[in-house]
Formats: C-alpha cells, structure tokens, sequence
C-alpha cells in the first residue's frame, strides 16, 4: 500500500509513536493520539500539550471516523482493525519495540521520511547523540546498577536500558542473578546482595498495593549501602527522544552518587 507523500490526517494509536510525531510531523499533520497520552499516568508526552489533539483508543470505528490518511500504530494491531484500514487503503506503519539506540534511531528515520521531514528527523537523532555523548562519564568505573520497576521487572542483557546504563558508565548487575533480557527479581534476592545504584518508578507507585515493595523499609535500611535513585515509568516504555531524558537521568544519578563518596 503505497504511504502518501506528504500526509495530511495521521493518527497514532501508540504513545510512543505519539512522542516521536510530536517531534516529527506538523501539528496541522496530527489527526489525534492515542488515548494513553490523555492519561497523566501513562502519557510519553507533556499532557498540556497531548490535551491539544483529539484522542482514540484505537478501535477501527474511531480510527476511520477521522478520516486518516495515515496511521502509526505499535507492534501489535488488532486484527479487524488491521483488516479495516486495508479495505479502506488506509496505509498503516506499525514501530517496533527498539532494543538499541542504533535501531531506535533508525526507526526516526524511517518514520521522518514517511511523515515527510527528513531534516526533522536528522535534527532527533543529532539531538539524542549528543545527548549520549554529554552522559558519558569522565572516569572508566563501571558503578554496579540495576533497573528495579513495580512488581521487581528488571531489564537485562541485550536491552536497550541495558545499553543506556553501559553507555552512561554503569554495570547492569541483571545478569549476576541470573536473570534474562526481561524477569522478575524478588524483593529477598536483591536485599541479599544489593547493587551500588538502584533504579526505580517507586515515587509513582508507593500507593498501589501490589507494589509497595519498592517502599519496602528494609530497602531503606540498606542505605548505607545503596542509593536509589527515581527512574520515571515513561522512560522504560519508549525510545526515541525519551533517550535524552533517560540518559539525562542516568547520568545525573551518577554524577550524585559519585559526589557523595
């Protein structure tokens, strides 16, 4: 299905697409976004400026009410919505997951291409390089990390929060209990032998039950031995220009820990 050269409706059903558009496309270009970047609790996006656009939960009536000449969708698309947009020659670009800064970058790219802003695109990716460039840290220590979110997920090897944590001069210490690319870490295994930094969304979700172990009080008796240090939900769930921010975080986590000593 051939993508038109210059679209004028896009919707995006996905909030990471809704945050790479938002830096790509024209606002005259944005139809709506998806119902995630309504949501202060789940939006990759300033929600000032998401309450701008019209939002969908991405179901083909409401898809096809806007009329979209292009749709922007994650991975996973239901099938009659899928099956919708094809009788209906509506093109659909779907975005992958990035495991790399490298793939996520790309995928800027492509997407700047299709929407019709190529220098915008470029422009991104220089913005997220430098970015890269300024986290990296001075010294060659590698700070034992680990990325702890509600309910103990904890991204491992071949990540691309892995990436960011090499890339900003810490080790990912996943792998040390025996961990794979995305598994749960219980609260009694990380007490036992707890890294030098760890990073958690604990702020966002110390009123949800389910995840109070990230308030635990026996982590807060650990803090002669471990620091941690907030790492927003929002920059776990996208790439793009998220990555200035993550790596922003991450940095600046270090540069605290590191002055402490």
């Amino acid at each position: 299905m051939a993508m038109p050269v210059y679209p004028k409706r896009i919707v995006s059903v996905n909030p990471c697409a809704d945050a790479l558009l938002m830096q790509l496309a024209d606002k005259r270009q944005i139809a709506s976004v998806s119902h995630y970047s309504h949501d202060r609790r789940a939006t990759s996006i300033p929600l000032r400026q998401a309450l701008q656009f019209p939002a969908t939960s991405g179901t083909a009536e409401e898809i096809l009410a806007m009329r979209p000449d292009l749709v922007v969708a994650g991975s996973i698309v239901p099938q009659s919505t899928a099956s919708a947009l094809r009788r209906m020659g509506i093109p659909l670009v779907q975005l992958s997951i990035p495991q790399s800064v490298a793939e996520s970058q790309e995928q800027i790219s492509q997407l700047a291409e299709i929407v019709g802003a190529r220098q915008r695109g470029a422009v991104v990716n220089q913005r997220i390089s430098d970015a890269l460039v300024q986290a990296r840290p001075s010294d060659t220590q590698k700070i034992p990390a680990l990325i702890w979110r509600s309910g103990g997920l904890v991204p491992g090897g071949g990540t691309l929060p892995d990436e960011l944590l090499r890339r900003t001069g810490f080790e990912n210490v996943s792998s040390s209990y025996g961990l794979s690319q995305w598994d749960i870490l219980p609260l009694e295994h990380l007490v036992a032998r707890p890294p030098r930094l760890l990073f958690s969304n604990g702020s966002e979700v110390q009123s949800d039950r389910k995840d109070r172990m990230l308030s635990h009080p026996v982590l807060r008796k650990l803090a002669h031995r471990i620091m941690i240090a907030d790492y927003p939900a929002r920059l776990m769930h996208c790439a793009g220009p998220t990555l200035i921010e993550a790596v922003k975080t991450l940095s600046a986590a270090r540069r605290k820990l590191k002055a402490g000593k």
